[in-house]
């Protein structure tokens, strides 16, 4: 990637964890750590990878994304806002009854969303299906779908796996949001996943390891996962939970709790000052 394109990434995270925190604040509860880990990827897909419209969200050729780790929406919303798909604004009313952005991702009320998601295990299953659609009708669009790594403990993701490498679901990418923590605490702690490369090698697919915030590494890893023919590949990313906010880094309290006042204050201050050091 040029230089100029990996600046213009990172000023658009930067956006993105903005506006996570700007909606988790507003709703009074909210998953910020797990949206903030995510940002770089999510900013990633939405602003060089993916074949998406705003103007036309349900383009039948369309890439599409699942968020498969759907609690952790803020992220979402906010590449969807900053993408065009609908105003800022509703960022704002995240979780607000009666609004458009709820606390987990619904396809039918949010434009840009291409499946609900939230109960862990079901978004990856469902994008196989939207991949298996794919090789019927012949299409070559591609399906990308996010877990987190807690979400890895459940066992409807493993056999979402087997289907995916039996039916050679070459179009699908699942990328593995590997931030360390979960809601009860550390993932190795809870119900160790490791070797979770060695794990998905042998449900047969191809396994790339990056640095989820590494720009260049993230471009590398969807361009080979191109490449591959005749198996799905997963993308295992090294992430740090609550990325770009000091006090919510590595910090497993931030799984799904708001910032009052004060700490917004603090979160939004260190963004703004990030934006601003990527605009000098």
């Amino acid at each position: 990637m040029e230089n100029q394109e990996i600046l213009e990434m990172k000023k658009n995270a930067c956006k993105v964890r903005m506006y996570a925190i700007e909606g988790v604040f507003n709703a009074k509860s909210g998953h910020p750590g797990g949206s903030l880990s995510a940002a770089d990827i999510i900013t990633y897909l939405y602003f060089k990878e993916m074949n998406v419209d705003p103007k036309n969200p349900a383009d039948p050729d369309r890439d599409r994304f699942v968020l498969s780790k759907g609690h952790c929406c803020p992220g979402l919303y906010g590449a969807l806002a900053l993408k065009g798909y609908f105003p800022a604004d509703e960022i704002k009313s995240l979780r607000h009854i009666g609004a458009m952005l709820q606390g987990h991702p619904d396809m039918k009320g949010t434009p840009g969303v291409d499946m609900s998601s939230g109960s862990l295990g079901q978004g990856i299953s469902a994008a196989c299906g939207m991949a298996l659609a794919g090789k019927y009708d012949k299409k070559d669009y591609r399906v990308y779908a996010m877990l987190g790594d807690g979400e890895c403990e459940e066992g409807q993701v493993w056999e979402a796996a087997m289907f995916a490498s039996h039916n050679k679901l070459d179009n699908l990418c699942v990328i593995v949001d590997f931030n360390g923590l979960q809601i009860d605490g550390h993932v190795n702690d809870v119900a160790g996943l490791e070797p979770l490369d060695k794990k998905f090698e042998g449900f047969g697919f191809e396994v790339i390891k990056i640095d989820g915030h590494n720009y260049q590494e993230i471009e590398d890893a969807l361009n080979k996962a191109k490449t591959i023919k005749g198996r799905p590949t997963v993308i295992i990313a090294n992430t740090v939970k609550g990325k770009g906010v000091s006090y919510m880094e590595n910090a497993v309290g931030w799984h799904g709790k708001a910032p009052n006042a004060d700490e917004y204050k603090i979160a939004m201050d260190e963004l703004n000052a990030q934006l601003k050091a990527l605009e000098a």
